[in-house]
């Protein structure tokens, strides 16, 4: 990367040495990191949520959480990726009342953006797997969609539901081998 390449405030560092200086109190790494990765995050999670003002809330949540535990990202994978996890989260939190977040979610989506997320899972729906997970009963469904959908831990997506994280866990075996039996 020449210095022709950067525009005026563009900073050079990879996201990783951003959050290493973040580590070390570093505000302007951090506003750097918000500058980078701040309108895909928005774009990204408004398919989800029509509500701009939420969507920001959880924007604004995503970096809050990174300056308070920058140390948090483990080194695994894409910075981006590490971001986008704190940031559905954030946006899951704000939606928090009990009931399924899937569906609470497509009625706050505006109804013109479709995500590529919905795109394949409007394939699944219409295969055998979404035949199969249409069969399992409800309990076991939402659990597949919060771990596997939406991808939530087991404490998460145990908090998200309402039950223990134990019951979370026995829910994934008993769907997952409900699964295997239909798509055998």
């Amino acid at each position: 990367m020449t210095d022709d390449d950067l525009a005026a405030g563009d900073d050079p560092r990879a996201d990783r040495e951003l959050l290493a200086a973040i580590r070390s109190g570093d505000r302007g790494a951090l506003h750097e990191l918000f500058r980078r990765h701040e309108p895909w995050l928005v774009a990204r999670l408004s398919y989800r949520c029509a509500d701009r003002t939420m969507v920001d809330e959880a924007v604004n949540e995503t970096f809050l959480s990174v300056w308070r535990k920058p140390g948090a990202y483990r080194g695994e994978g894409e910075v981006a990726a590490w971001l986008w996890g704190i940031a559905i989260r954030a946006l899951l939190t704000q939606l928090r009342p009990r009931g399924n977040v899937v569906e609470r979610l497509m009625r706050l989506r505006s109804d013109d953006a479709v995500s590529p997320e919905e795109v394949v899972l409007a394939r699944i729906e219409h295969s055998d797997v979404g035949a199969a997970l249409q069969r399992l009963s409800p309990e076991l469904r939402a659990v597949v969609q919060a771990t596997v959908l939406d991808g939530l831990s087991t404490r998460e997506a145990a908090s998200l539901l309402g039950i223990p994280s134990g019951t979370v866990k026995s829910r994934m075996s008993r769907a997952r081998a409900e699964l295997r039996g239909a798509l055998l």
